[in-house]
């Protein structure tokens, strides 16, 4: 991997170039720094997410057990109780941060996020399906969330699409499909039989508890792919912000883009989803905290994730530990949270409008 500083004479503003097996990256100084800063701060909430607990260990103890230097008591405390749930929380934050930003960008809509615009429900949906009718286990589940999410923005796609794919057609229909799914939801679980109605809605509030190795490694695989794929398509993304006019000129072949661009969010939205349930408003927050953060313009692909990463951790720790009698699943928290920051989104985007 090559880092090079650029300066005027090569870039618009001062980047930092990186390259890895043929993808290239041009990142903004100012965002490198930002990326870096969040990093830096999800460090101590990664090592406290370990350390307090119902067994409290301190800092150091986690540090050398993380290093193979942990007492046999440690080593299950931090590496099969809680590093399986820090990671996933760290992953999924990640996966749907990026999803967010890409379908923000796609649309050009600062509630274009899959939890708005119906992905994340299709996901549920499908999952619900394959807990209260099929009775499926944990990799079934996983199947029928990753199978709703697609399924849900095929259709998606093709209803919002009349010559061309305009964004707030596509949210439009998205907010749509997103009722009549929840309304679908409602129904299989008002259906079903007692415990898969509760199996059911304790998994639609989303939740990290009893998090495993087997539910990491499906997200950690799924970033491997998609983001890079993701990453790949940022140019194109921050050329389609200027319009579907703008971007045919300057050689952007719009519809693949944009279509390739909607099944590499999909994909991240669904396999997150599958993990831990739908939680709420991480894919719409993070982007634009992140981006608040950077100052930067495009679809700011890094630093979403990161983003996405620190706020589903210390969502996830706070969550556990404001409530210690009775912890919060995180997607309450999320929702919460979300909801109060959604409320000050749209007033900010009523005052910027004059009305």
């Amino acid at each position: 991997m090559k880092l090079r500083a650029a300066g005027p004479a090569s870039l618009p503003s001062r980047t930092i170039t990186v390259r890895r097996r043929g993808l290239s990256i041009a990142l903004p100084l100012r965002g490198a720094l930002a990326v870096l800063l969040i990093l830096f701060a999800l460090v101590p909430v990664f090592v406290a997410a370990l350390a307090v607990g119902e067994y409290p260990l301190s800092w150091g103890d986690v540090v050398r057990t993380l290093f193979g230097e942990g007492t046999p008591q440690s080593e299950f405390i931090v590496e099969t109780l809680r590093l399986p749930r820090v990671l996933d929380a760290i992953l999924v934050g990640a996966a749907l941060g990026v999803a967010g930003a890409v379908f923000q960008s796609v649309t050009r809509n600062p509630l274009g996020s899959p939890d708005v615009i119906g992905f994340t429900q299709g996901a549920a949906a499908g999952a619900v399906l394959e807990l209260v009718v099929f009775g499926g286990g944990t990799l079934a589940v996983s199947a029928g969330a990753v199978a709703g999410g697609v399924i849900t923005a095929a259709l998606v796609y093709l209803l919002a699409y009349r010559n061309g794919l305009q964004g707030y057609r596509l949210v439009l229909v998205g907010i749509g499909f997103s009722a009549m799914l929840a309304a679908a939801t409602a129904y299989l679980i008002a259906r079903a039989d007692l415990d898969a109605a509760q199996g059911a809605q304790i998994w639609l509030v989303g939740s990290l508890n009893g998090r495993g190795w087997e539910h990491v490694v499906p997200v950690a695989a799924a970033l491997a792919l998609l983001l890079p794929a993701a990453l790949a398509l940022a140019p194109a993304l921050r050329t389609l912000e200027l319009g579907d006019r703008a971007a045919g000129p300057l050689g952007v072949a719009v519809e693949r883009s944009r279509l390739f661009a909607i099944a590499a969010g999909v994909g991240l939205t669904a396999v997150a989803t599958a993990s831990v349930g739908p939680v709420a408003f991480v894919a719409l927050a993070s982007p634009q905290l992140a981006r608040r953060l950077t100052r930067t313009s495009g679809p700011g692909l890094l630093g979403a994730a990161a983003m996405g990463a620190f706020v589903l951790a210390l969502s996830d720790f706070l969550a556990q530990r404001l409530f210690p009698s009775t912890p919060l699943p995180v997607g309450v928290f999320t929702g919460a949270l979300g909801g109060l920051y959604l409320l000050w989104l749209l007033s900010t985007e009523l005052r910027g409008a004059g009305q």
